[in-house]
C-alpha cells in the first residue's frame, strides 16, 4: 500500500524562485556570507599550520607589534581577558611565542615570537595574502580598498 499524497490545495502557496531581496539589504546577512565565503577557505588554508582565525590574528598582532601586551591584543582584537589567556598558554607550549618583562611597566610582560613562530607566521601570512586574492577576485583593487574601509566603518 503505498503513502497516501496530500491533496494539492490552490490556497496553499508554493514558492518557485526564493526572494532574497529583504535579506539582501541587510548590511549583517551580506558581511555574514561574505565571512562564511573566505573563513571557510582560511580555516582550510589555515590547518597545515595548526592555526585557527584567532590564532593568526594573534601571532599576526604580534609579528607586526613585538612586545604587545595580553591587554593590547585584546582591546584590538575584541578578545575579553579570560578566552586569551587559554589561546596565549596554546602559543607558548607550540614555542611560537615567548613572554618577556616589558621594559616600562613591571605589571606587564610583552609577548614576542620565538623563531619559530616568525617562519609560521609569515608562511601563514603569505597564505592568507593568497587567499585574500582568491576571495577579492571579483573586485578591482579599488573596490576592495572601497569595501574594507567601509566595513571598518561599521565596527571602529
Amino acid at each position: 500500500m503505498s503513502a497516501a499524497q496530500p491533496a494539492s490545495s490552490p490556497d496553499v502557496p508554493t514558492v518557485e524562485q526564493v526572494d532574497t531581496r529583504y535579506l539582501e539589504g541587510l548590511l549583517g546577512y551580506n558581511a555574514r556570507r561574505a565571512a562564511l565565503a573566505v573563513i571557510d577557505v582560511f580555516v582550510e588554508r589555515m590547518s597545515p599550520y595548526g592555526l585557527r582565525p584567532v590564532d593568526f590574528s594573534v601571532l599576526s598582532l604580534i609579528r607586526h607589534n613585538p612586545g604587545i601586551t595580553s591587554r593590547q591584543l585584546c582591546a584590538s582584537l575584541g578578545i575579553l581577558p579570560p578566552n586569551l589567556v587559554g589561546l596565549v598558554n596554546n602559543l607558548e607550549k607550540r614555542e611560537l611565542i615567548q613572554r618577556q618583562p616589558h621594559p616600562r611597566d613591571r605589571r606587564a610582560v610583552g609577548l614576542h615570537l620565538t623563531p619559530a613562530g616568525a617562519a609560521l607566521t609569515e608562511a601563514a601570512e603569505k597564505t592568507a595574502a593568497e587567499l585574500e586574492s582568491d576571495a577579492a577576485g571579483r573586485l578591482s583593487p579599488a573596490e576592495l580598498k572601497t569595501l574594507i574601509r567601509l566595513l571598518k566603518k561599521v565596527y571602529l
